[in-house]
């Protein structure tokens, strides 16, 4: 078996492994098997794709954008990717609200660092009301409810977390904080005790089913003996020893069922008691670590929308939507790595053809006539490429057929100015009047 194939095999192992988890709403274990599906096949598309899902399912809708586009790039047919990026871009609504969550999420974190931890509750307040599905928000409240001694608050924000993400590790931390400070641990481990607890069993203690008091019972003993003394004996000798010892086997099962729980339960407990013996460092480790949990998401998520926008316009072979909608990127906010290649190869292209085709959108515009329009698409070609004489020299002639005299020559000047060499600059001059 080759590498490549065994590879790919190990991948869908995993996958299948995520899917399990993701299925019993493990998500932070199934989102951490499936990114090892992915390095072993980054091409495993139903991997990436329910990565997203995940994603999304937790409140973090950028990094489900991610893992989207990046699907959808790496195969382009038959992809369900493309099927959740049109779903959300049809939502606009839904995206500026999942936006400005993490941008709140951002600035809260912001405002917990500067011992500003009251803005940061009432920030994160809002947030989780508009999305109470954003698990790292509600462990942040969470966390500075805890801080506040206020532990009954921060039990529910854990329960809306663990309502989606039902064994996330630090979620699960901190609810065993707030059991511990609530006296809820101590309930629950007297729960576990008494309902596992042995003691030796009383006469009182065993109820027998009815059948076997009537059939045993002296008082029906005495009735049968009053017309069936035979049927006493045959009763007494042979059917009671065999009721008896059905009794008595039963509760030995049940006896030796219960002692096989109370071992596993002892070792809960013990494992419990562990944990919350950890809880006040884990607590300060969390403190410490709140860096990791920054969503690095505030503003990124339009910029995710944005590039799915122009990945889709290329695919639809509509460069002018393309080159209108790179303008608007701001690429220095995607700088998770993720998507470097494609981020590199968007750049590249806009910077050899974008000005071309933003030039011919300002010629189609002239021709229209749509005079501010084509000057509106000339500035935007000089956004990309700023030296791009020819289209400095039609800006000038735009405004001057506008009537604009003063800015048309400010364009004439640089090209003669800047430009003393180009084929522009005799006809600047002229349209100067030189």
């Amino acid at each position: 078996m080759d590498t490549r194939t065994k590879n790919r095999r190990i991948s869908n192992v995993y996958y299948n492994i995520g899917l399990e988890k993701a299925k019993e709403r493990d998500l932070t274990g199934a989102a951490d098997v499936l990114k090892k599906s992915l390095r072993f096949n980054k091409y495993q598309t139903d991997a990436r794709n329910l990565l997203g899902l995940i994603y999304h399912e937790i409140g973090e809708v950028g990094a489900a954008l991610a893992q989207w586009i990046i699907s959808l790039n790496l195969q382009q047919k038959d992809n369900l990717a493309e099927e959740y990026l049109q779903k959300l871009q049809e939502n606009e609504g839904y995206l500026d609200m999942v936006d400005q969550a993490a941008k709140k999420y951002n600035q809260s974190l912001n405002y917990a660092h500067t011992d500003n931890e009251d803005l940061a509750v009432l920030l994160l307040m809002r947030m989780v009301d508009e999305m109470p599905n954003y698990v790292k928000a509600q462990q942040l409240l969470a966390l500075l409810y805890i801080q506040n001694e206020d532990y009954t608050k921060a039990g529910r924000c854990l329960y809306q977390a663990l309502k989606v993400d039902r064994y996330n590790p630090m979620a699960q931390r901190y609810m065993t904080v707030v059991k511990q400070n609530t006296g809820r641990a101590e309930v629950e481990k007297r729960k576990l005790k008494n309902a596992f607890s042995h003691r030796q069993m009383q006469d009182d203690d065993i109820i027998l089913p009815p059948t076997y008091k009537e059939n045993t019972g002296w008082q029906s003993i005495l009735n049968i003996l009053a017309g069936m003394a035979l049927g006493v004996v045959v009763v007494f000798f042979l059917i009671t020893p065999t009721v008896r010892d059905s009794i008595i086997g039963k509760y030995e099962e049940e006896i030796r069922k219960n002692l096989e729980l109370v071992n596993q339960k002892s070792l809960q407990i013990d494992e419990l008691e562990r944990q919350m013996q950890e809880a006040s460092a884990a607590q300060e480790e969390a403190e410490s670590n709140l860096e990791d949990m920054v969503n690095n998401s505030g503003g990124v998520i339009s910029q995710y929308q944005k590039l799915a926008q122009i990945l889709q316009a290329y695919r639809e072979e509509d460069v002018q939507s393309a080159a209108l909608l790179y303008l608007d990127m701001d690429f220095t906010v995607l700088n998770d790595g993720v998507l470097d290649p494609i981020v590199a190869w968007v750049q590249q292209d806009m910077a050899a053809n974008g000005f071309h085709i933003l030039e011919q959108m300002g010629d189609e515009a002239i021709a229209r006539p749509d005079t501010a329009q084509a000057i509106d698409y000339y500035q935007k070609s000089l956004t990309v490429k700023p030296d791009h004489v020819a289209v400095i020299y039609k800006i000038g002639l735009a405004y001057k057929s506008m009537g604009n005299i003063d800015m048309a020559n400010q364009y004439f000047g640089d090209i003669i100015m800047n430009h003393p060499n180009s084929e522009y600059a005799q006809q600047a001059k002229e349209q100067r009047g030189y």
